[in-house]
């Protein structure tokens, strides 16, 4: 079984900076597609951004554009998402999740096979 687990979430000032963590547990993890996720209380959950396998593609969402950046290190089988700017709005639970087929369906949660338990992040104002 695969369980991506996240790390590095906590609480932050606004315009501070935290590296959220992803290890997955996964022997072709150089294959997956690994995206991170948001959902904030009340609101549906958003792909935040994704990389392809090879890293050379990635996807963000509008909002955060310019602030955080993804990565992906195949070697440890860890990918991260490196939040810069934090706003109060970036307050949400960070999922990280991995897609086996290795596709550019970014945005599409269907297109993920296995999810983190989350981890909290709280800007505060």
């Amino acid at each position: 079984q695969v369980h991506p687990v996240e790390s590095g979430g906590g609480l932050v000032p606004a315009g501070g900076s935290l590296r959220l963590s992803c290890a997955a547990s996964i022997r072709t993890f150089s294959s997956y597609t690994m995206g991170w996720f948001r959902q904030a209380p009340g609101k549906e959950r958003e792909t935040v951004a994704a990389i392809m396998w090879h890293g050379r593609s990635t996807y963000y969402a509008d909002s955060v554009k310019g602030r955080f950046t993804i990565s992906r290190d195949n070697a440890k089988n860890t990918v991260y998402l490196q939040m810069n700017s934090l706003k109060p709005e970036d307050t949400a639970v960070y999922y990280c999740a991995a897609d086996r087929d290795g596709s550019n369906d970014y945005i599409n949660h269907r297109a993920y096979d296995y999810w983190g338990q989350g981890t909290q992040v709280t800007v505060s104002s």
